[in-house]
């Protein structure tokens, strides 16, 4: 253990510090991103803001006008949407989807940007508009259909309550909660923004110019971090109080360029290619860098829960994103461990690559499984057991994941050749039932921790809610699986598809009940978008379950047939 400490963890450590010292002050012209502001129940940098605000309207954090031009940065688009709210109208800056939407709004549906004329000052926004009214008054729930078009209502009242100075809250005031918007501020800080306004407008027009002079640039850039400086000890005069978590900012800054998460899957995606090189091969050597590939994946891991915690203040389990997130690294640790134990190789291969899908996933879809460090609900700062609770369940679906990698595995082998990899689809097995008794140790408690902390906020230990009803399906589903393959009723091949189908019941119970049904006590963790993408992964996985079987009981036929 000290060996560790010494050779690993305290590098990593001083890396970390030295590294997080190098990167949190703000770079030149680059103040505007520290600046905080008020949104969503807490204090963000402006850059967060910024990103945050431009990913609803435009569905990236970087906005790319014209094919081939260069990416802006999120702040200085949307700090532009107040000082030229007219010419960003003309900008294809809106994103919509939906083809029903664009047929309706007489849209090319080989188009997903569009402009503020061509969606706003259509004579069918009304139309769009009037239909989501009707379709709430009903208190029916939302199709994705009006989703869609609650998401353009959305980024019209964005666009235009940025544009107009409402939206962003930039300066406190002791009498109130709500920090003052920009089109409250009076004299001083009145005076302060518009300073800050005219040299951003200066800072931009001679970026543009290829040919403004470097010196002539560096004052612009001087000039308009001070005026970001000079704004912010004012409101800090202000409001000392309501200021006071300036490092907090920084470090969010920082936390938004570093990606840890993003590395972290890079790191797992280099570790499962050299993993299935020595696993394919056969090889005993190459382990050694794969080990160190991972650690550092999952060192990463660790940061990234590190500094959410950190800013949020808040264990990292509040929404989807994060229990992807938390259930990626569940998978990571527990492939660690099993690999530790039988020494297979391919505990960790598999480890490594759902802990790289997971994170590819929560990565790549933020329109449905939101990134956003949002401060909790009064439902969930309830208790302590919560915590425990959600933390306790996840990790079962972490271990679930971990099986249904070993099973995708095993049933490639299955296919390939059986006979001739029997000993790969054994050791394989082995994994697959191991990882199922870890996912079940959670998941029992983390049931009845649930059902402490249902009977705390509702009065009621069980009332049948989906997402208690399909954990509970879940649990029993593998508790069946695990006892078949004790008692002898699975084989090596029952398992291995087992571990892929069951694992089905996990997505019902994790992505379903929020996604799809929509309905229950549990309503604050609801969303919507991804059901086709879901559908499409579990309805191949089925395929190809049916297309191993096949196989299987092919070659078990040929090989009767030959004895």
């Amino acid at each position: 253990m000290m060996y560790f400490l010494k050779k690993v963890v305290f590098p990593v450590f001083v890396f970390s510090q030295v590294f997080f010292s190098l990167n949190a002050n703000a770079g030149r012209g680059e103040q505007i991103r520290y600046l905080p502001v008020q949104d969503a129940g807490r204090i963000k940098p402006f850059d967060t803001f910024a990103k945050e605000t431009l990913e609803l309207v435009y569905g990236k954090k970087t906005y790319v006008g014209k094919e081939g031009s260069r990416a802006i940065q999120a702040h200085w688009v949307v700090l532009t949407w107040m000082l030229a709210p007219e010419s960003w109208v003309k900008q294809a800056l809106f994103e919509v989807k939906h083809h029903e939407i664009l047929e309706k709004l007489k849209l090319p549906k080989d188009k997903k940007h569009f402009t503020g004329e061509e969606l706003f000052r259509s004579e069918n926004f009304a139309n769009l508009m009037q239909e989501l009214q009707n379709k709430r008054e009903t208190k029916e729930k939302l199709t994705p259909y009006f989703q869609a078009i609650q998401r353009i209502e959305n980024q019209f009242f964005i666009f235009q309550g940025m544009s107009s100075g409402q939206l962003l809250r930039i300066y406190p005031v002791a009498a109130q909660e709500a920090w003052l918007s920009v089109s409250e501020l009076q004299s001083e800080a009145q005076m302060g923004f518009l300073e800050i306004s005219k040299n951003v407008a200066l800072y931009l027009g001679l970026k543009s110019d290829a040919a403004t002079p470097a010196d002539e640039m560096k004052t612009a850039e001087d000039k308009l971090d001070q005026s970001v400086l000079a704004f912010a000890e004012l409101a800090k005069k202000s409001e000392p109080l309501k200021y006071q978590d300036s490092e907090k900012v920084k470090t969010e800054v920082f936390y938004n360029d570093f990606h840890p998460f993003r590395w972290a899957y890079l790191a797992y995606l280099v570790a499962s290619l050299i993993l299935i090189f020595i696993w394919i091969r056969n090889l005993n050597s190459g382990m050694t860098l794969a080990w160190a590939f991972v650690a550092i994946g999952f060192i990463l891991h660790i940061f990234g829960f590190a500094f959410r915690v950190y800013l949020a203040e808040r264990p990292p389990v509040s929404n989807m994103y994060e229990t992807v997130v938390w259930a990626s690294f569940g998978a990571v640790l527990f492939s660690i461990i099993l690999e530790l134990v039988y020494k297979f190789k391919v505990m960790l291969l598999a480890g490594s690559l759902m802990g790289l899908f997971a994170l590819i996933v929560a990565d790549s879809a933020p329109a449905i499984l939101d990134p956003s460090l949002q401060p909790l609900e009064a439902v969930l700062r309830s208790n302590y057991w919560l915590i425990v609770h959600v933390m306790t369940i996840t990790i079962s679906y972490a271990a679930f994941l971990l099986g249904f990698g070993l099973g995708d595995i095993g049933l490639i082998y299955v296919a390939v050749d059986e006979v001739k990899h029997e000993e790969k689809i054994k050791n394989i097995t082995t994994g697959v039932y191991r990882a199922m008794q870890i996912g079940v140790a959670f998941l029992a408690p983390g049931i009845i921790l649930g059902g402490i902390w249902a009977d705390y906020s509702w009065g009621r230990f069980w009332g049948w809610d989906p997402k208690e009803t399909w954990a509970l399906i879940a649990l029993l589903g593998y508790i069946i699986v695990l006892h078949a393959r004790l008692v002898g009723w699975l084989k090596n091949f029952g398992t291995l598809a087992a571990g892929v189908i069951t694992f089905n019941l996990v997505i019902m119970a994790w992505y379903g009940v929020n996604f799809v049904l929509g309905a229950g006590l549990h309503s604050y963790g609801f969303g919507a978008g991804g059901v086709e993408y879901v559908a499409l992964f579990v309805g191949l996985h089925f395929l190809f379950v049916a297309y191993s079987y096949i196989i299987h009981m092919s070659r078990k036929s040929t090989n009767k047939k030959a004895t």
